[in-house]
């Protein structure tokens, strides 16, 4: 029996079905049903004391096969809706698709009956340091399991995705392709003999979301849109398997193109577009969702484009012809058409967007009814709305503050500018040309002008369209407007910060010597607070969106900042800056492919992560002359944030044997700070504005001038192979890192701070501790109606951020109290709960605990 049982495994072939079963055959049938089955001896004998107490004494009563056969089925499909009892009726011939080892799986391990896997794997070795072993990984929402049964001995593994610390693929010569799974105790290793690719990328986003569940509560949010399962079917399997993969494609959408963080990808499909610009057809994906229809060829950086529907007026089939097969045009407001072929299933496709047009349309009037300001006509454009002053003393966002200090010289027609006419006009000859507004055809040429520098009187207009922050202000008229008022004489911990560091804000630009820039910039970061209340105000936002007002509208800066915190620097300006740490891992990575020689001696001083730091945050606008700074932003808001990394190894390049020569951290510092100070940008026309490092001296010699420029054409040279793409897979690798440092560091708190309460020693204390989150966990998953935010309130001490409510305490209670046993052990829980419970609303934290 072990020998077979073990062959089964190994070959995969009727291991699903259950070792012991209790079969049911009517005389003149062949076909036998499945009542019971079980993984043991003890559990099927259970099985059929039961069916002997209950069924067999009955069915002597009747006469007619046909009864006994109804009744039979009919007792056993009752007691399993009643009790949930172990019981089948199925054809036996069909019963081998292997539920009995799923919830067995599920009851050894206490998961949640209704937690779906989202994928198993057959023909899995596994090794800890031991002998390799042949099973199956399953893979749910919360947990990766392993299973395994060789020579009578079982294996079973559970980690939950929130403990793993590092998720990676190895190779070694026995097992070219491998899954590496750490914890903070153990390390694991999978061998997935088929498909392991696309095991890994299930794995990374598995475990991403247990990320995003431990850094806020947004993450339990986003999940209950997933499928919970109230009874295991493949059906369910494969739909959560789809629903995960249409999030990760959904995400990649957005990020290609900019696109508002709730727009879900309905399809995509290869197709050609007819560029007029160059005369072309040119091959590439379109892709459609029910806001957008967007376009990127297959060369990379050739041409992108993105046409929200809001904009679209004419969608036709055209005929086709041998050179133009299966043709669509559509025509937008601003009297553009784009012409696209070669698409598979057109009719389909028109189908879909005109559906989408319908929704956006009423969309559109439910705005205009709500909001009384949105104004629909053809010769409107973009982001051109404006408000009245109000009673309250809230402003219209009717000009950026750059226009009314800019100040001109006597030399009204220097050099300066003249050369920034030249680059307003190659913009005009770009826009005439390529088209002006969100539907323009975004081609290298756009990149390489955005490169030299953007005219200061276009910087505002350009930024929102890079950006995508024209879609979310376009699409929520009045929203800002809304939001001010809301903030206005509201008072916590955000405001008070953002009142400490108000005057800090570029205090050396005149916009900012005076209360109206300052009221202006209160507004954006006080309504910014009120909206996404996870964030709140972090230091460094008032730097950039000092600068953004400068050359945006009052509502512009604030939807750029939306654009910034939440899409473009995610989780970058939140009290942990997370985001910043996490890109602080890969800056370092990235230094050691690209700067091997300069590498080690930086970690030895420690700088890479003093730098990182300031230079992300602030997007060097607190660390370089401001005319150089923005600069840097026009490339990032065109570009993303692979510009940042390739700059500061640009910098980092250029010090290489000055670096190489410092004595300490100090030193370093000097070097960099000098350095980025030196920066200059020739061509601005704005005034001088004062900025001098805080680690440059009088007495030491100037630095030589470097062209930012220059600078910024010597770092796509150098280090423009660093795609999107790599910068996300090493941004998954060091986020795992970087929360599970964070999540320790806060438990280490936790326990130092209550050590001297409890007679529990430190070990205690943290194994306690990680029960209890581990615990709370699984209330914000599965805790029924109550959200996230109710259990987990990040504002309150460490202590009592986490919560949970009676039944996982009830749990706890059997776990770890002595008297939980007997039968008055669930009025006990109970009782105690409500004495712990001091404040009555139903939830206990951990000092509680």
């Amino acid at each position: 029996g072990l020998l077979v049982g073990t062959l089964d495994v190994v070959l995969d072939s009727s291991a699903r079905v259950a070792p012991y079963r209790i079969l049911y055959q009517a005389p003149d049938s062949l076909v036998y049903w499945t009542i019971a089955c079980g993984c043991s001896r003890k559990e099927i004998t259970e099985h059929w004391e039961w069916l002997e107490q209950n069924l067999l004494q009955t069915l002597s009563i009747f006469e007619n096969e046909n009864d006994i056969n109804t009744f039979v089925r009919g007792k056993i499909q009752s007691q399993k809706r009643q009790k949930n009892y172990n019981f089948y009726i199925k054809n036996n011939r069909d019963y081998c698709k292997g539920d009995w080892k799923n919830r067995q799986i599920k009851q050894s391990f206490s998961i949640e009956q209704k937690e779906p896997w989202s994928l198993k794997i057959s023909k899995t070795m596994f090794s800890s340091g031991k002998v390799p072993r042949q099973g199956w990984v399953y893979l749910s929402i919360n947990h990766l399991c392993f299973y395994s049964f060789l020579m009578g001995r079982e294996a079973k593994l559970v980690i939950r995705w929130v403990d793993i610390t590092q998720l990676e693929k190895n190779a070694t010569l026995l097992f070219p392709d491998m899954i590496k799974v750490s914890t903070r105790s153990s390390e694991h290793f999978f061998s997935v003999f088929l498909n392991i690719s696309e095991t890994f990328k299930l794995m990374e986003q598995l475990a991403n979301i247990a990320m995003r569940q431990l850094l806020d509560n947004e993450g339990f949010e986003q999940d209950r849109s997933l499928p919970k399962l109230k009874k295991k079917s493949p059906k369910k399997v494969s739909a959560l398997k789809r629903d995960l993969d249409a999030r990760a494609k959904s995400e990649r959408y957005r990020a290609l193109f900019r696109l508002p963080k709730d727009e879900k990808l309905d399809g995509h499909t290869d197709c050609t577009l007819w560029t007029p610009f160059n005369k072309m057809h040119i091959l590439g994906q379109m892709f459609v969702s029910t806001n957008y229809i967007c376009f990127t060829s297959k060369e990379e950086n050739l041409c992108s484009l993105i046409i929200p529907l809001r904009e679209v007026t004419i969608v036709e089939k055209a005929d086709s012809s041998s050179v133009l097969p299966s043709p669509l045009s559509i025509s937008t407001k601003n009297r553009m058409t784009f012409l696209f072929a070669n698409l598979k299933d057109r009719d389909f496709l028109v189908q879909r967007i005109s559906d989408f047009l319908q929704q956006t349309t009423s969309k559109i009037y439910l705005d205009k009814n709500i909001s009384g300001s949105y104004i629909s006509s053809d010769d409107e454009s973009e982001g051109e709305r404006q408000f009245n002053l109000n009673d309250n003393g809230i402003p219209t966002a009717t000009q950026a503050l750059m226009t009314m200090y800019r100040r001109r010289s006597p030399e009204e027609f220097n050099p300066k500018l003249a050369k920034e006419f030249l680059k307003e006009q190659a913009w005009k000859i770009h826009f005439a040309e390529y088209g002006q507004g969100v539907c323009m055809y975004r081609t290298e040429k756009t990149r390489d002008l955005v490169l030299k520098g953007i005219p200061e009187s276009m910087r505002g207009e350009l930024w929102l369209l890079f950006s995508g922050a024209i879609n979310e202000m376009t699409t929520h008229p009045g929203y800002y407007e809304d939001l001010v008022e809301k903030s206005m004489g509201k008072y916590n911990l955000a405001t008070e910060e953002i009142e400490r560091d108000l005057h800090r804000s570029l205090p050396e630009h005149p916009a900012f010597q005076n209360e109206m820039g300052i009221a202006a910039l209160r507004r954006v970061l006080t309504a910014y607070a009120f909206r996404n209340p996870n964030i709140g105000y972090c230091q460094a936002m008032n730097i950039v969106t000092s600068v953004l007002l400068l050359y945006a509208k009052e509502e512009e800066a604030f939807w750029l900042l939306v654009a910034l915190c939440e899409r473009m620097l995610p989780d970058y300006y939140n009290t942990r800056v997370v985001g910043a740490l996490v890109d602080q891992g890969v800056f370092e990575e990235l230094a050691h492919d690209y700067i091997p020689q300069l590498y080690d001696c930086m970690q030895d001083l420690g700088v890479i992560s003093t730098i990182s730091l300031s230079w992300f945050l602030t997007l060097f606008l607190s660390v370089m002359p401001f005319e150089s700074a923005v600069v840097v932003v026009d490339c990032f808001f065109c570009e993303g944030i692979k510009v940042i990394f390739q700059l500061a190894l640009a910098v980092l390049e250029a010090n290489v044997d000055k670096l190489l020569n410092c004595k300490d951290d100090g030193e370093a510092m000097t070097v960099l700070g000098r350095y980025l100070d030196s920066v200059t940008n020739k061509d601005s026309t704005l005034p001088p504005i004062p900025h001098l490092h805080s680690l440059l001296s009088d007495d030491v010699e100037p630095y030589p001038e470097v062209d930012i420029f220059r600078l910024i054409r010597s770092s796509y040279e150098k280090f423009g192979s660093i795609r999107a793409d790599l910068i996300e897979q090493m941004r998954f690798k060091q986020r795992l890192k970087v929360i599970q440092t964070l999540e320790d560091t806060t438990k280490r708190n936790v326990v130092r701070t209550i050590v001297t309460e409890t007679s529990f020693t430190i070990d205690e204390l943290e194994e306690l501790y990680a029960l209890f989150k581990a615990e709370h966990l699984t209330s914000c998953y599965w805790g029924g109606n109550s959200n996230a935010t109710e259990r987990h309130d990040p504002s309150l001490p460490y202590l009592e951020q986490y919560r949970i409510d009676f039944e996982q305490f009830k749990g706890m209670f059997a776990l770890l109290f002595p008297w939980a046993c007997g039968t008055h052990s669930d009025t006990l829980a109970a009782r105690l709960f409500r004495l712990l419970d001091e404040n009555g609303d139903l939830l206990i934290n951990f000092r509680e605990f």
